[in-house]
């Protein structure tokens, strides 16, 4: 007999086999496991009516914050934790390959191309003078050549440019030549806090967090025959390494931005590419 009356036992059962049309498995897959434990939070937390809605409207608040600009739940995922937890998962064992480490909220497509050497921060720009270099490598110690690398930073008074409005600044591409090896000018990285004016900002507040991140810069690498790295280098010495509101930092990537007798900081890092994944061809069915 079909059941009618649920109660709190037996209502995941219904669910769970409601999805049993599901044509895609992975998706069936998904959705099962979302309702398993979704139900299970809400057996373990058992919130009244009235805290069931705030959390519905915290998240309809999330959605509306969001815009081309600023993506409100990548930050809600980045300050839970849950994006460098996809990470690991999928980018965890590195073996001697450089570290990978979150996108975060502020990559724009279409940054421009500069020949190398240029710098990415427009006259008047906020910060200290500051010389990047490095090169790529593959698994095997081979030049990457061709590489497409991207950029991006905020500026020394702690804001990328999405936040000001003002167009592309301190975010570019360069492409590696066959010595794999790369430079560039910026500013010195700075901490500075995600942003904390909307949601997420107000539950860091109400869970007692800070919103800061330590200063660092941001890099994609895209190259022929290698796996696409998305990455930071952080600031040695920066007073948030141990704490950074997305918990983003990897010892192998903290780097020193020493002075030079010039007064412009200087940085190198070595980068290491792994292969690129492929993927098995599917087996025809006999």
């Amino acid at each position: 007999m079909p059941i009618r009356n649920f109660n709190e036992k037996t209502l995941t059962a219904e669910v769970l086999a409601r999805l049993h049309a599901t044509s895609d498995p992975r998706l069936k897959q998904v959705m099962t496991s979302f309702v398993k434990h979704l139900h299970a939070f809400v057996r373990e937390v058992r919130p009244t009516p009235e805290e069931w809605f705030r959390g519905i409207e915290f998240l309809t608040e999330t959605g509306k914050w969001c815009d081309d600009k600023r993506q409100e739940y990548i930050l809600l995922s980045d300050t839970i934790g849950v994006s460098m937890l996809v990470d690991f998962i999928n980018y965890g064992d590195t073996k001697n390959a450089t570290e990978s480490t979150v996108l975060g909220p502020f990559f724009v497509e279409g940054a421009p191309e500069l020949p190398m050497g240029e710098t990415i921060a427009k006259p008047g720009t906020p910060g200290e003078p500051c010389t990047m270099r490095g090169s790529l490598k593959d698994t095997k110690g081979k030049p990457v050549a061709n590489a497409v690398i991207d950029v991006w930073q905020g500026a020394g008074d702690g804001f990328y440019d999405v936040q000001k409005q003002e167009g592309m600044n301190l975010r570019a591409r360069f492409r590696t030549g066959a010595d794999g090896k790369f430079w560039f000018r910026c500013v010195r990285p700075v901490s500075y806090p995600v942003p904390n004016d909307g949601p997420v900002g107000k539950m860091l507040v109400a869970t007692g967090r800070h919103p800061m991140r330590p200063g660092h810069l941001h890099f994609k690498f895209t190259a022929p025959g290698c796996a696409t790295l998305v990455t930071h280098l952080f600031v040695k010495g920066d007073k948030y390494l141990d704490s950074d509101a997305v918990f983003g930092v990897k010892n192998s990537l903290v780097v020193n931005f020493r002075k030079a007798k010039s007064g412009e900081y200087q940085a190198n890092y070595d980068f290491v590419l792994l292969p690129e994944k492929r993927t098995r061809p599917a087996r025809k069915r006999r």
